[in-house]
């Protein structure tokens, strides 16, 4: 159960990391496990969607300590996803609390 949770929350979990500042997957996922599990095999595929769906940018940077770095960056798209998102997560759980009586 609580993977299909996590699963369903990734997406604005990522969206709020970039909504911070831009990054690149590695850094995403270090970021993101310091608070749930997740690895880079997931990640990536994640990333990609999120292009495709416009929701966030790409650019390359050098990096002195290797290859080229992609970093990925929240589009206006994204931020007002990531507004609805946050509104139905907040609406999801006051549901779920008042059926637990909390």
């Amino acid at each position: 159960m609580k993977t299909q949770l996590k699963k369903g929350a990734l997406d604005m979990c990522v969206l709020a990391v970039l909504a911070r500042g831009d990054s690149y997957a590695y850094e995403l996922a270090s970021t993101l496990s310091l608070a749930m599990e997740v690895g880079e095999g997931t990640i990536y595929p994640l990333m990609r969607r999120l292009q495709a769906e416009a929701w966030v940018s790409t650019y390359t940077v050098e990096s002195a300590s290797g290859p080229p770095r992609k970093y990925y960056s929240l589009t206006g798209i994204g931020r007002r996803r990531l507004l609805e998102m946050r509104a139905e997560w907040r609406s999801f759980v006051d549901e779920v609390q008042g059926v637990l009586g909390q």
